[in-house]
């Protein structure tokens, strides 16, 4: 009889909400809170999850993200297919998973997530988390994150919603990143996708602008969501088998 690992001592009980607008078949998704001041010497020992070398030099608050992570995706393994992994890191310094399963960790001030899939189901997962931006920061690097048909989108909207829209065009592309590069194996940046439209109930419309493979060219439109809470944005990018 398998025995979960305990939790560690800088990690709230795992949480399976659902956090965004529409629910994917086939997917599970776990998160949690962590507070790096709270993680003890041995948490990765209680855990049964062994650091790699680099996290082992790290300060606390990268443990402790790196630790909440895993022990979501783990979790969100185990209930998907039983599976007792805990993704390494790979030379690109993305998670890797089983060869036929698909996943995104995520982490960002106190709160870590994971989403995990079997390639039958879902060929790319990309989810990223991110403190919603000031207004100040916002202008600051709305020029470096958003093309130039992004910022006269902006503009027109108001600064009412500029930190949000920065906020979140900055999320969507990493979550694109995140979803399209195990498949294409080819490095994209800010400036090769943009946000054509997005609804407050949470759903957005991508458009990638460079040629990543013969199927992933330039012109491609993909969906993706996003949900706001206490002032963080989630947002995912799901790519359908």
């Amino acid at each position: 009889m398998n025995l979960t690992p305990a939790l560690p001592a800088c990690c709230t009980a795992l949480d399976s909400h659902w956090p965004l607008p529409t629910v994917l078949p086939d997917t599970v998704l776990f998160s949690t809170h962590f507070d790096p001041s709270r993680l003890l010497g041995d948490d990765f020992q209680r855990s049964a999850i062994e650091p790699p070398a680099s996290i082992q030099r790290s300060v606390a608050k990268r443990q402790a993200e790196f630790l909440a992570g895993r022990v979501c995706a783990r979790a969100a393994l185990q209930q998907l297919e039983g599976l007792s992994f805990i993704p390494a890191i790979g030379e690109d310094r993305a998670p890797v998973w089983p060869a036929h399963i698909t996943g995104s960790i995520t982490h960002s001030t106190g709160r870590a997530a994971a989403i995990v899939a079997k390639k039958a189901h879902w060929r790319g997962l990309g989810m990223d988390l991110e403190n919603l931006l000031n207004v100040e920061r916002a202008e600051r690097l709305a020029g470096e994150i958003l093309t130039p048909p992004e910022l006269q989108r902006m503009a027109a909207s108001g600064t009412d919603q500029l930190a949000l829209l920065v906020t979140l065009t900055f999320s969507v592309k990493e979550s694109l990143f995140k979803a399209l590069y195990p498949i294409v194996q080819k490095r994209f940046y800010f400036e090769h996708a943009e946000v054509l439209e997005w609804t407050e109930s949470g759903q957005v419309r991508l458009r990638l602008l460079t040629d990543l493979s013969s199927e992933w060219c330039n012109g491609t439109e993909l969906d993706a969501q996003f949900g706001v809470q206490d002032g963080q944005l989630l947002s995912l990018v799901s790519i359908k088998a």
